[in-house]
């Protein structure tokens, strides 16, 4: 019974942690992909999934590429968003701030996805606009 429970994870540490080694910006999809992927994978599958998932997360990392975030923190920057401050945690997979102002990033920022944005605590951060849910902070 461990050997069914275990060979799935195994295979697919096998594929992620190569995957991992890979990203060309370790401080952004990394870090927020291994945080997203334990927080599913503990809901989903306790400790076993939380490792697993954390594994997966950071293999396939944040949203945006370095380039889609280097434009959106350039567009941000160009339009003199005022920042909100909140002591609330900022995190990704969590609602944003109640007193979050978004705005949409328009196509010709090039992101793959129709996000918004706010800058909360000086820190951009992108929003996906249907849920209010954080996909991504941009350092």
């Amino acid at each position: 019974m461990r050997a069914q429970l275990f060979q799935p994870a195994l295979a697919l540490a096998l594929v992620a942690v190569p995957l991992a080694a890979c990203q060309t910006d370790p401080g952004t999809g990394f870090a927020s992909g291994a945080a997203g992927g334990v927080v599913v994978g503990a809901i989903v599958g306790g400790p076993v999934g939380a490792a697993v998932g954390g594994v997966a997360g950071a293999a396939v990392g944040g949203v945006v590429s370095a380039e889609e975030a280097r434009r959106v923190r350039t567009y941000a920057a160009a339009q003199r968003s005022p920042s909100i401050r909140t002591a609330e945690p900022v995190a990704v997979g969590q609602p944003a701030p109640r007193s979050a102002r978004l705005a949409p990033v328009p196509a010709s920022v090039g992101l793959r996805n129709p996000y918004s944005y706010t800058i909360v605590n000086e820190r951009t951060v992108l929003v996906d606009p249907r849920t209010r849910q954080v996909v991504e902070i941009i350092e």
